[in-house]
């Protein structure tokens, strides 16, 4: 990430027309690295996310054994090559693991390391030093691993490995992908049985993707209506060709702005549409958007489609909390659409936006109300009033080099009465590479701003 900060503006914008594809889905693409850096033979990755996320995930994995190699752009999107060392194969690394902004990569990587006989030293950006590890420390210790970090489990940390792993059983106490998928991964070395009980199942592309490499995953119901998954340690991998779907996430802002900005139609292409994923797509048609599926398909075990989305007129909701695992990253954007929405839109259970690269519920609240919004936070649920038009805009939001609220405040600049400036940009390449490009293209104007 550039030292410079990268404020810019976003201007209300004609009808914004056009098809694209987004980049590759981050979540997706931390996976297949890091599994198939533990596969034996060759991966090859289409479509991964070039984000400084992914990008810190492949220095890791390099830096642990595994060969990892760009190759040749193809027609759906970057392709990469990944030869395995095998379950058990992982190296020391020479030197601190630097993970940037990447949570996901960090908390995900830190289950591999926790049982190999290895040393590793975690860092990150301020964001990510700001961020607690202690919901994957506390699981991961319990296979043997050990942990000496700042205050509250924080970056930096050094993580020493088991060296005789023990097989747990472990009921995650708040819904966390991130946590399952760090204590699943983690069981690949260990030998017997790991098992992670989910009250409210969580977005399974770790189970997916492990399925697809070769392990051994059952998937049972538990008695409180959550699931019970169990993996059968130390598998042999194999490498796979794996195709990875256009991130849902991301889509979802150029999505809600072609919602919101008037005679607008947008087809966003090979969108992932695992339906732990597709809880904004949901919450949208309910508030009456126009959304299509077109060519439904499945990709490397995840199902995808192409989105057609058509300005819609749209009402204010209430977002249950059951409904947060599934767009827990989502809220932001959803927030810039229930702004401009006719009504009241009520979205609980956020607890776990405060914990995100930045409080997001009180950056959303914030940014809203600068922009003459009316917004009110009541415990964890954001409640925003929508007047049925687009707000008055003209305010300069701060970030704190988090991307989906800087995305999320340039779409309302799209829409919004005057524009809507954000203090520095810098941080959306680490999802979004390419957005403000990407917009332009569709007929939105972001540019750069005086600072």
């Amino acid at each position: 990430m550039a030292d410079r900060p990268l404020p810019l503006r976003a201007r209300r914008a004609d009808a914004l027309i056009g098809s694209l594809r987004v980049p590759g889905d981050k979540s997706v693409s931390h996976r297949a690295l890091m599994l198939g850096g533990l596969a034996v033979g060759r991966t090859t990755i289409t479509g991964l996310l070039e984000g400084e996320d992914v990008l810190a995930t492949a220095h890791a994995m390099t830096a642990m054994g595994a060969r990892v190699e760009r190759l040749a752009p193809g027609e759906a999107g970057a392709v990469w090559q990944v030869d395995g060392v095998g379950v058990g194969g992982l190296a020391e690394p020479a030197d601190v693991l630097d993970m940037g902004n990447a949570g996901t990569g960090a908390r995900l990587l830190m289950g591999l390391v926790a049982t190999h006989p290895i040393t590793a030293i975690f860092t990150g950006d301020a964001s990510l030093r700001r961020r607690p590890m202690a919901r994957v420390i506390e699981p991961l210790s319990r296979f043997g691993a050990t942990f000496l970090g700042r205050d509250g489990g924080r970056l930096p940390l050094a993580l020493g490995g088991a060296r005789a792993p023990l097989p747990v059983t472990y009921r995650v106490p708040v819904p966390s992908a991130q946590v399952k998928s760090a204590v699943l991964l983690a069981g690949l070395n260990t030998p017997g049985t790991t098992t992670v009980i989910e009250p409210i199942p969580t977005r399974d592309h770790t189970e997916r993707m492990l399925g697809y490499f070769g392990a051994t995953l059952t998937r049972t119901p538990a008695e409180d209506g959550g699931v019970v998954l169990a993996l059968t340690g130390q598998p042999e991998l194999t490498g796979a060709a794996v195709q990875v779907p256009a991130d849902p996430s991301s889509a979802a802002f150029p999505l809600v702005a072609a919602l919101l900005v008037e005679g607008s139609r947008v087809v966003l292409n090979g969108v992932g549409l695992n339906p732990l994923r597709t809880g904004l797509f949901d919450t949208l048609r309910e508030m009456g958007a126009d959304i299509r599926v077109l060519n439904p398909r499945e990709e490397a075990g995840e199902p995808v489609g192409d989105l057609e989305v058509h300005a819609s007129r749209l009402r204010g909701v209430t977002v249950p909390p059951e409904r947060a695992p599934s767009m827990i990253d989502e809220y932001p954007i959803l927030a810039i659409a229930a702004a401009c929405a006719e009504g009241e839109t009520r979205m609980e259970g956020l607890a776990e936006l405060r914990v995100k690269e930045s409080d997001r519920l009180a950056a959303m609240a914030r940014g809203l109300a600068a922009c003459g919004v009316r917004v009110a936070v009541e415990g964890d649920t954001l409640i925003v009033q929508g007047s049925g038009r687009p707000p008055q805009g003209g305010a300069r939001v701060t970030v704190d080099l988090d991307h989906r609220i800087g995305m999320s405040f340039l779409v309302l600049g799209l829409v919004s009465a005057e524009p809507v400036a954000i203090d520095d940009g810098r941080a959306i390449d680490t999802s979004f590479p390419g957005f403000v490009a990407l917009m332009g293209a569709l007929g939105a104007t972001i540019t750069e701003d005086a600072p």
